[in-house]
This record gives C-alpha cells, structure tokens and sequence, in this order.
C-alpha cells in the first residue's frame, strides 16, 4: 500500500483500526519520537489519547518503562519507532509488550529502512502487526510512504470479519488515498530497484561506518553525543553543553554550507523552535561516497563554525567572516570532489 508520506502511513494504519478516543503509546518527542506518533500539536494526537514513553537516564530507550506503562494503561496500538534516536530498537521486545498486553504493534521505519533492508538494523516486519516507512530518506526515492504486513496479514482485525490486510486496504482507498501520480509512482519503482542491489548494501553499510566514525570524531573533540555513539546514521549532540542552541549551531552550520537540523533531546528545556540538541546524519555523505577519512575533514569543518560562533541570544549569533569563507571553500571543494552519481560501491 502506497500512502503520500511515512506520516501519513501511520495516519492511516492508527485511523483504519481505531476509533476516536482510542489509547495509543508512542516515543516521546524530547526522546527521539516523531509527530505522529502521538505528539499533542499533531492530528493523531488530538483524536486518540496519547501515552508517552521515554529513553531513560542514559539515553537509551527503556524497555522496562514501556512495559510499565503498557501494563499501567492497557494502550490499543503502540509505535516502536523514533525519527531522533541513534541506536537500534528491539521490535521483538516490543512485540511481547503488545502481546501481554493485547495491543497491536505498529513499527515506523522511515528513518532506518535503508538499514533494514540491508541487513544492518532487525527487520521489523515478522514482529509487528504493521510497519510503515517513507520512500524518500533512506531509500533515496521520491515522496511517499508505504504500509508493509508481514506474518499477521490474515489475523482478524476487531470486527471479527476483515482480515488486517483487508482492513487497511479499505482505509487506503477509497478512504485516504486521492489520484494516485504516475511519475511518484514510476520513480519509487526505480528507487527500490536500487535498493535490492549489492550496491546499495555496500552503500547501508558505508552509511553506518560514516556515522561511527562522525560520531567518534566529534567525541574527540569535546562534543557532548547522546549515548556514546550510534547504531545507525544519526549521530546526535547536546549542543547546549557546547554553550549554544541548536537553532544557532544549525543556522551557523547551513550559512558555511553544512546541512543538519536542530533537535529536541531529553530533558531539553528549550522550545522546539530553539532547542538544546543538533541531529546529523551520514546518509547524504555516504551516497556521495565519502568514508570514514572524510568524517575526520567534517567534523573538523563542523567544529571550526561551532566552535567560532559568537551567540548574543538564544536565537542570534555573530559567525567570523573568515572562518565562514574558509569553511564554504572546504565544504564546496570536498562535494565537488565527492559528487553524486548513483550509489557507489
């Protein structure tokens, strides 16, 4: 099933089997969750009542508060999924949570299905009930989404006459689905095309060594990253730790030519429009075909801006003219060495 967006999948898949008021469980936002896993500012989380759970003190997710919680409130749908958290997620522990407690299980893989497809992250799709998944991101396709059923496509669903497959096929057309667009749809074909070639394994894989290695360089250099380390493309700051903002870091960073974004992270204080985190991920450097080498010329060109930025406020800062041509010269002279052709092996 072919949905507009990884969003608008979960939309779909939370809307088909649950009626209004429905209770559902999802990662909270400061932890890594997205927004419509329950998040109150979304449409999901103003029609359904929505549970948070959260990563613990260590910044890892706690399998035991999501027990906790699904045993305390008896949820009817739990999401295993996160756009903001570094490390792999255990969809089979998440499973037997929902089994115990009799709730169905949807798993949002937007962020890791390069990985997943790969090898490089556990499938989800035996363990869940549902998973749902962009087609842009990691699998480097257009815009759109896709619902994907593994071993319980034929499970009843609650009215005790449509499998769930059935179900969620209605929901998506007639109900959700508009005019469906030919070129969108040609293009997905062609991105997941290259998905199942032995290039694109090679590509996951160099995606992860890229965000270790970033990961480890920033470390060297003073850089507070969230749980050590990463498991995936995301490597994760607590930029407030560095004296600044992440709306500032991410501002000073684009101005040299340097993509990433700013990012709520636990136990942040600041808005989301301001933020005390900075989210990076390798898998733009990795399509290019940069490797671990080149992790150590990023993440020096990273901390040359941060590093020289002079923040007046929570959202203003002076950036030396200087360290900003530099910078924009690196930066434009390692992607013009590094281009994007394909996924090169």
């Amino acid at each position: 099933m072919q949905p507009h967006s990884g969003t608008s999948a979960n939309q779909i898949v939370i809307g088909s089997l649950l009626s209004p008021g429905a209770r559902i469980m999802g990662l909270g936002l400061n932890s890594g969750g997205h927004l419509s896993h329950g998040s109150p500012v979304s449409l999901i989380g103003q029609w359904f009542e929505a549970i948070e759970y959260h990563v613990g003190e260590d910044n890892w997710l706690d399998y035991d508060e999501v027990r906790r919680l699904a045993l305390q409130t008896r949820p009817d749908l739990i999401v295993a999924g996160a756009s903001a958290y570094p490390r792999s997620i255990d969809f089979a522990r998440f499973r037997a949570i929902a089994d115990e407690v009799g709730a169905y299980l949807l798993a949002d893989i937007s962020h890791i299905s390069g990985l997943v497809v790969a090898g490089e992250h556990q499938s989800p799709i035996d363990h869940t009930h549902f998973t749902t998944t962009s087609t842009y991101k990691q699998l480097y396709g257009p815009r759109g989404g896709l619902i994907l059923m593994g071993k319980d496509h034929e499970q009843l669903s609650s009215d005790g006459r449509t499998t769930l497959s059935q179900r969620l096929q209605k929901a998506t057309f007639p109900f959700f689905q508009s005019t469906p667009s030919l070129n969108t749809i040609a293009a997905k074909a062609r991105a997941l095309g290259m998905v199942a070639t032995p290039s694109f394994k090679l590509l996951a894989r160099r995606v992860v060594e890229d965000a270790q290695a970033l990961a480890c360089e920033l470390k060297a250099r003073g850089y507070d990253v969230l749980t050590g380390g990463t498991d995936n493309h995301m490597v994760l700051l607590n930029i407030a730790s560095s004296g600044l903002t992440g709306t500032v870091a991410e501002r000073a960073l684009e101005e040299c030519g340097i993509v990433v974004n700013k990012n709520r992270i636990p136990g942040d204080t600041r808005s989301a429009l301001v933020t005390s985190g900075l989210r990076l991920g390798s898998n733009g450097v990795a399509a290019r075909g940069m490797y671990i080498e080149e992790m150590g010329i990023c993440a020096e060109l990273i901390d040359r801006v941060l590093s020289s930025v002079q923040q007046t406020d929570e959202r203003h800062y002076t950036l030396d003219e200087h360290v900003k041509a530099d910078v924009s010269a690196c930066v434009h002279e390692l992607c013009a060495q590094f281009t994007i052709s394909g996924y090169a092996g």
